[in-house]
């Protein structure tokens, strides 16, 4: 089946830039989440300070955000599906807004676990949402790049809480790390504004039954009228609406409003569903599985392991994560229509295992000389900025790009939940336990298991992934069905 985005014209081809713009500003509340993710690692080290509190409340604190987040995705599936797209959005703008007030507040551990937990479920929301609007505003042609961005605005919101450490570390105690987390209540404020005034997705229009409102936002959003009318259709055609009905307005689609989607995802899913979930599960389980929220958010930590010791270096090195980071996902973002998703996601796990591999051995090294090793010391933060760049140039991005377009578009909002669920009961599980983990097994032997879940991984990703590349939302239930017709490499082939 040749999807009829596909054959739309030379004119197809071409970036759309108010597609573009709207997935850029719903991408806005990622770079939020990225900030606050990156100002924790350095916070952490002035508010143990400050609150005198010991390891173990730390490993809460930096992992409860996500336990929160995980209660936040899943509602938010339900949430979009009732509000709209857009309006989810808006409504975890001003979850996070909340939370961030009362972390910038925070005169005691309680209330900055209070709003730690708050911006949490903000967080859920945003994880889920941006990716699906992005996805569903896009023309396959165009799909990975702009389904990307939200990956790469959490990149660059990293980097900025990173460089936020460093600048504001400077402050007195008390102010300086209050500051850090507070301020990220001003983006909040604007971006719930800003969304206001974008479109709302035209599938989730076309489910509700507003035919028209779908068809003038396409309008919009496409390079040309024949693109809006095939890209409509598609879209009428994937929820049994009458392929020739030009009503305006006609009775909303079964699930319009996510009723009996559990069932049809977790009781009784067809093959290609259950195919579906499957992908979307474990990409979001490895994801975070591979130790990424190790480097993300101890990597002060870390480097201090490998033998650096002031805090200003610590917190400098800290940045170069940031940097190497945010670069790959901007690369990985030209390459994701061109080279596809597959090839790229293997290579990038490939790569993983390798740096995964020699992060361990640097460490370990380190850890049993009896004088500085300057050579191990040189491989360990080589080896971790090595990992980060080919973590974020495949893993990073893929993850998200691939679970927000391979659900069928009545599933789509509640199976993301599931996978951002899971993703976000990884990143938790390693942001509270890695202390303890390499307390127990030595900071290089977690970084050699880590490794080995990594080649776990790649054999997965081999096995369960088909590549998506060039195909519309509406082929995805073939791509994954009996009768797809997938090559590993993208060719068709009957399997």
């Amino acid at each position: 089946m040749v999807s009829t985005e596909e054959g739309c014209g030379e004119n197809n081809t071409k970036l759309n830039k108010y597609s573009c713009a709207c997935a850029l500003v719903a991408s806005m509340i990622s770079i939020i989440f990225g900030y606050d993710t990156g100002v924790m690692s350095g916070a952490m080290i002035f508010i143990k300070e400050d609150l005198k509190i010991d390891d173990t409340q730390i490993e809460v604190l930096a992992g409860i955000l996500n336990l929160c987040a995980l209660v936040g995705s899943l509602a938010a599936g339900r949430t979009s599906d009732f509000i709209g797209r857009r309006f989810t959005i808006v409504l975890a703008s001003i979850i996070f807004l909340i939370g961030s007030v009362l972390m910038g507040y925070a005169p005691s551990y309680a209330i900055l676990m209070t709003g730690r937990c708050t911006a949490g479920i903000g967080v859920g929301f945003a994880l889920m949402i941006a990716p699906v609007y992005s996805a569903e505003i896009s023309s396959a042609t165009h799909r990975g790049f702009l389904t990307s961005l939200p990956e790469l605005c959490i990149s660059l919101g990293i980097l900025l809480g990173y460089v936020s450490n460093y600048f504001l570390g400077k402050l007195t105690l008390k102010l300086g790390w209050r500051l850090m987390l507070g301020v990220a209540a001003i983006p909040s404020l604007l971006l719930a504004l800003g969304i206001l005034k974008m479109p709302e997705s035209p599938r989730w229009l076309v489910m509700q039954g507003r035919l028209a409102d779908a068809k003038n936002i396409l309008m919009q959003v496409c390079n040309t009228k024949q693109e809006a009318e095939d890209r409509f259709k598609d879209m009428k055609l994937a929820l049994g609406i009458e392929e020739n009905c030009n009503e305006e307005n006609v009775k909303p689609t079964k699930n319009a409003r996510g009723e009996g989607v559990w069932r049809e995802l977790l009781v009784r899913p067809s093959t290609s569903v259950r195919r579906v979930l499957l992908a979307a599960i474990g990409i979001h389980f490895f994801e975070h599985a591979v130790g990424i929220e190790a480097v993300i958010l101890y990597g002060p930590r870390i480097f201090k392991k490998a033998g650096v010791t002031s805090k200003d270096k610590l917190l400098l090195a800290t940045v170069g994560v940031g940097l190497t980071k945010t670069m790959f996902i901007l690369v990985a973002t030209f390459l994701l229509d061109k080279v596809g998703r597959r090839k790229l996601l293997l290579t990038s796990t490939s790569g993983v295992i390798v740096a995964l591999s020699l992060l361990g051995f640097g460490l370990t090294m380190v850890e049993h000389a009896k004088e500085k090793l300057l050579w191990a010391l040189g491989l360990s933060m080589a080896s971790t900025y090595l990992y980060v760049a080919f973590f974020s140039v495949g893993i990073a991005p893929i993850t998200w790009v691939y679970s927000s377009e391979i659900f069928p578009l009545k599933l789509r909002a509640q199976g993301m939940a599931i996978g951002v669920a899971v993703n976000r009961v990884m990143n938790a599980a390693i942001s509270m336990s890695f202390i303890s983990i390499y307390k127990a097994i030595t900071i290089g032997g977690a970084f050699f298991m880590f490794a080995g879940v990594a080649l776990i991984a790649w054999f997965f990703f081999y096995f369960c992934l088909p590549e998506t590349k060039g195909r519309s939302l509406e082929e995805m239930e073939m791509v994954f069905s009996n009768r797809a017709r997938s090559k590993r490499d993208g060719s068709e082939v009957q399997r």
